[in-house]
């Protein structure tokens, strides 16, 4: 990897003559966030969603592709979500990128992704950026993020947090700080070149240590549930939360926990950004009001 201290203050000369970022999912959890620090830092920003942003983007609508590009220079690539395929649509997409002149995609992967399974096509989208000279890139591989703490993903219910782990740790990141890291990319693209980074917290934590943070914060007693991996996936897919085909990402996601091979604290996100990575204290204080409202039953 190479080294990028402080690299995100040098100056951009190439991006004097453009400087639009194409945010795609820029009405998700770390786009919108990108697209905000973006604005404040100074560059024209462009989002893309299926509703709600500047434009409308469809991962499956490939006629929405093109209209995206016009006019912008660099992309924030955000994969489609709740599903395993999707390294030709995002080829197909890279295509009309190189064509309308895009100098640099940084990419939101998953931490880990060389072991991620053959079905998944995590991995097959990095190869796929790799392979193209056309324009340079950047990778994230960010740890299991904060927020799904604090959202629908593993919501509290009846005052108990149910989710497969073994008891196995995990540095679990603040999507701010996922966010801050994609920026700096963005602004500063030759600086970040071929980078790989994989932003971490500055902590590993198990879930149970997560969830006494949690009852601290919003001073009741919070309880875990450290359930059968296969009980856990297979309700999520009875449920309709995810597509059955889903089911080999989230195996492997808590596997990795389980398995004790989960995120480790490193410093990329002091290296890029400048700054110490938030612990889950601050992220806890900070989420307070998701938890303090009535449980859900």
């Amino acid at each position: 990897m190479p080294e990028q201290k402080n690299a995100a203050h040098k100056p951009d000369t190439k991006a004097a003559t453009q400087r639009t970022a194409l945010v795609l999912g820029g009405t998700g959890r770390t786009g919108a966030l990108v697209a905000r620090q973006l604005t404040e830092r100074g560059l024209d920003v462009r989002t893309a969603s299926r509703r709600g942003a500047n434009v409308a983007f469809d991962w499956d609508d490939p006629g929405t592709y093109a209209e995206t590009l016009n006019g912008v220079d660099r992309v924030y690539l955000v994969t489609p979500v709740g599903r395993i395929k999707f390294v030709d649509q995002v080829a197909n997409f890279l295509d009309l990128a190189a064509g309308a002149g895009i100098r640099h995609v940084t990419y939101l992967s998953t931490y880990a992704s060389d072991r991620s399974p053959a079905e998944v096509d995590i991995r097959a989208v990095e190869l796929e950026l790799a392979r193209r000279g056309a324009f340079t890139h950047s990778i994230l591989r960010p740890a299991w993020v904060m927020q799904n703490f604090s959202d629908e993903h593993l919501p509290l219910i009846n005052d108990t947090l149910t989710v497969p782990t073994g008891g196995g740790r995990e540095a679990f990141v603040d999507a701010v700080d996922i966010a801050a890291v994609a920026v700096e990319t963005l602004i500063n693209p030759d600086a970040h070149a071929g980078a790989e980074y994989a932003p971490t917290g500055p902590h590993a934590l198990t879930v149970s240590e997560v969830v006494g943070i949690i009852a601290s914060v919003i001073g009741r007693p919070v309880g875990y549930n450290d359930i059968d991996p296969d009980v856990w996936i297979n309700g999520a897919v009875d449920a309709g939360f995810v597509r059955a085909d889903y089911a080999i990402m989230l195996r492997w996601l808590t596997g990795t926990i389980i398995s004790g091979t989960s995120s480790r604290p490193n410093g990329d996100i002091e290296k890029v950004t400048g700054r110490s990575p938030t612990s889950f204290q601050e992220f806890a204080r900070r989420s307070a009001a998701a938890w303090t409202l009535a449980p859900a039953a």
